[in-house]
């Protein structure tokens, strides 16, 4: 059984900071890509920020510069530092992770409980 735990959300000002935190636990193989999304009230869930195994990162337009994603294969975690808020950035923010249980078995996608960010103006 593999979990992800989300942390760090919260509420901020606008120009503020927050780091959320995503850890993966269980039976893991290896974790292959890890993916930040968010759900604003009455909108889709937008996927914001990607990192692959190799530490390759993308990004959409509205958090370029703003938004890191990181991760620390270590501990199985990956993290989302958003610096200098926006109002429009308030969102429920998700975790997803690719993760193999086994070597020759298939991928699986897993999504953390989710974590609230607001942002006031």
């Amino acid at each position: 059984q593999v979990q992800l735990v989300e942390s760090g959300g919260g509420s901020v000002q606008a120009g503020g900071s927050l780091r959320l935190s995503c850890a993966a636990s269980g039976s893991i193989f290896r974790i292959n890509f890890m993916d930040w999304y968010r759900q604003a009230p009455g909108k889709q869930r937008e996927l914001v920020a990607h990192i692959s195994s190799g530490g390759s990162t993308n990004y959409i337009d509205s958090v370029k510069g703003r938004f890191t994603i990181s991760r620390n294969n270590a501990n199985n975690t990956v993290y989302l530092q958003m610096n200098t808020l926006k109002p429009e950035d308030t969102a429920v923010y998700y975790c997803n992770a690719n993760i193999k249980l086994s070597y020759s078995g298939p991928d699986f996608s897993y999504w953390g409980q989710g974590t609230q960010v607001t942002v006031s103006s």
